[in-house]
């Protein structure tokens, strides 16, 4: 593997996925196409959070576990389709770093769990996953997880929706607690980065798109598969005739040709057409499924010849957390100062 490009004088930025399943299109707008970009702009670090993915796929049969461990290399591999390029962009293995989980356990000393049950982003996820009472403590805490993931590497910016705000507000709670107990700054408070382009809904139209209500399109997804997705895509329930107008708001098919399709004119026809009537929704996916076959077609490729060497994408890990590891144990040696008792020597 070779060593990484990036200068070492670059902001750094933090992002990440929870490996429980293949990246879909929704990663793509969020996420995933922005970090191409980062790369080359950014000291950028991608850590697949493997770790915080066991806080709610652990069972005693350990199949959640199985399923997290199988998709870390399918998460990688879809980093590489993108075109996130790991010798600019280091990319690591949550659990491969035991530096990170130390640092939670400290910071979880400067924290209250009503503090946590406040987050508001913890509750809306305790609701979704429909906990109540009966949390895994693990759960509960991730936000320390993941404050703990973005001092660690010293990140700056943390690209996240507005759904995410609150994680790093509580990062930065902890920064200045630890900062106020050292009585001097060890640790440097982010930013958020919100991307111009906000969740995308899935299919069905429903609720945005999400591996664990099956309404996505996969990064991965053969022509077939796209074929039969865009099919179910939600249009407009009141277009029941192709001369009756029809309504973009709600339209998933047109929220997702806004933001594929780069032929802007071309799509503000199209819209322009169907609300006056006369258009069938079948051409109005007719497009989409060209706009996403186009797209799709090269990450899928070069997806597939990756797949061909895993070897290679086990070591571009191996030698991504190695990179990492330089950066998390030196946070770690200082946040050591403030609470590991004198005297010790590592």
């Amino acid at each position: 593997m070779s060593v990484s490009k990036a200068p070492a004088d670059r902001k750094v930025i933090l992002t990440g996925d929870r490996p429980t399943g293949p990246l879909h299109l929704g990663h793509y707008v969020g996420s995933l196409k922005n970090r191409v970009e980062y790369q080359h702009e950014y000291k950028q670090f991608i850590l697949v959070a493997d770790a915080q993915a066991l806080t709610d796929n652990t069972d005693d049969e350990g199949k959640g576990r199985d399923k997290v461990h199988r998709n870390v290399s399918e998460v990688a591999l879809d980093y590489l389709a993108v075109g996130i390029d790991p010798d600019v962009t280091t990319i690591c293995v949550q659990t491969w770093l035991p530096e990170l989980t130390e640092l939670t356990f400290y910071y979880l000393n400067l924290v209250t769990v009503a503090r946590l049950e406040r987050n508001p982003t913890v509750k809306q996820e305790i609701s979704l996953r429909n906990f109540e009472r009966d949390i895994p403590a693990g759960f509960l805490t991730y936000p320390v997880s993941q404050a703990a993931d973005i001092t660690a590497f010293r990140a700056t910016l943390v690209p996240v929706g507005e759904d995410q705000l609150p994680m790093i507000e509580q990062t930065n709670e902890i920064v200045r607690r630890l900062n106020r107990m050292a009585n001097r700054e060890i640790l440097t408070e982010a930013k958020a980065l919100v991307p111009p382009i906000g969740r995308l809904p899935g299919i069905d139209g429903k609720a945005k798109m999400s591996k664990s209500l099956g309404n996505v399109i996969n990064i991965s997804s053969t022509p077939d598969e796209i074929r039969a997705a865009v099919k179910k895509c939600y249009t407009d329930p009141l277009h029941l005739k192709v001369e009756d107008p029809g309504h973009l708001e709600g339209n998933v098919a047109f929220a997702y040709l806004d933001a594929f399709d780069q032929d802007k004119e071309g799509l503000q026809a199209l819209k322009d057409h169907y609300v006056r009537g006369g258009l069938a929704d079948s051409k109005v996916k007719a497009r989409l499924e060209e706009r996403l076959q186009e797209m799709l077609r090269p990450m899928r490729e070069r997806r597939e010849q990756y797949a061909k060497n895993p070897d290679y994408v086990w070591d571009m890990l191996r030698a991504g957390t190695e990179r990492a590891r330089e950066t998390v144990s030196q946070t770690l040696d200082d946040v050591r100062s403030v609470f590991v008792t004198p005297g010790w020597k590592t």
